[in-house]
């Protein structure tokens, strides 16, 4: 009995030291990422995360946003990783030193979405901005994002070579610890038809349709929200096709020269494994209903 009690005493210090020192390497292995809405209400990541632990160990805790919000996470070091759709402001991230490198994962497109009798007239419209100059002149109802997303982005920059007049709003933001300013554009004298929520793509596409409106989207959210569901939603895709829809996605480990805090090795590995052929191969076989939603950008040919 008295080595019994012995061999337990060793043995269950032991034990626990070593339960202890197995969750420590668990917790070891779990990163933070920003990303966009679409990767998350798409359904991709369902797809890609749990091969990734199976192929690394690591494990990913998502906070989805608009681009940026994601963005912002990854300037004030409260995540490891971003994984985003605004090219342009991701390279001003890594140029100011934020992210280390930027690696191109994957794209897909911009639709425009409406009611099925199109109001506004736009399908078969020559260009995107045309189509959204035809919704405003129109004055039918539209539905914004105004999130500061990739998909806000990208909305802006298309008014902008509309011809339409537009109006500025500022919205005061903190950097660092300072005061700047974030500028949106939108139509002029538009608050009867245009109308701003300040929402994620899921919930802007859900109010477009309670409303019959039009709104603009990602083509992966679109098709899960159509097709995914068991709430469809009766939005169809009204105009589609323009090179200037094109939206690709990339992913940026931030930089631990910046935020020595952040599992910078664990996120390179991250980042290096979606352009595996592995992961290429997952985003590319990844269908809804068929569809193909995303297109790899590191698929070797």
């Amino acid at each position: 009995m008295k080595k019994r009690n012995l061999i337990l005493k060793v043995i269950l210090p032991v034990i626990a030291i070593l339960l202890i020192y197995g969750i420590a390497l668990g917790e070891d292995k779990i990163i933070k990422m920003s990303t966009t809405t679409s990767t998350q209400a798409s359904g991709l990541l369902d797809v890609l995360l749990p091969e990734l632990e199976k192929d690394t160990g690591i494990r990913v805790k998502v906070f989805a946003k608009g681009t940026g919000a994601a963005i912002r996470d990854g300037m004030d070091g409260n995540v490891d990783v971003i994984f985003v759709h605004a090219k342009k402001s991701e390279e001003e991230f890594i140029k100011e030193g934020y992210g280390t490198k930027r690696y191109a994962v994957m794209h897909n497109d911009f639709v425009i979405l409406g009611p099925s009798d199109d109001p506004a007239g736009i399908r078969g419209q020559s260009n995107a901005a045309s189509a959204l100059a035809g919704i405003a002149q129109a004055k039918a109802l539209f539905i914004s994002r105004g999130d500061n997303s990739g998909t806000h982005a990208k909305e802006q920059a298309l008014w902008q070579i509309t011809g339409v007049p537009l109006e500025t709003r500022k919205t005061e933001i903190l950097k660092e610890g300072q005061k700047g300013e974030i500028c949106f554009v939108f139509p002029e004298n538009s608050k009867d038809w245009y109308v701003s929520i300040g929402q994620g793509m899921g919930k802007t596409i859900i109010f477009a349709d309670e409303k019959k409106a039009y709104t603009l989207a990602d083509r992966g959210t679109y098709l899960k929200f159509k097709y995914g569901r068991k709430e469809s939603i009766d939005l169809e895709i009204v105009y589609e096709g323009d090179s200037l829809l094109n939206n690709p996605y990339g992913v940026i480990p931030i930089n631990p020269a910046r935020h020595p805090h952040v599992k910078h090795d664990l996120a390179e590995q991250f980042a290096k494994w979606l352009i595996s052929p592995k992961a290429q191969s997952l985003i590319k076989n990844y269908r809804l209903m068929g569809e193909q939603l995303f297109y790899p950008d590191n698929m070797k040919r």
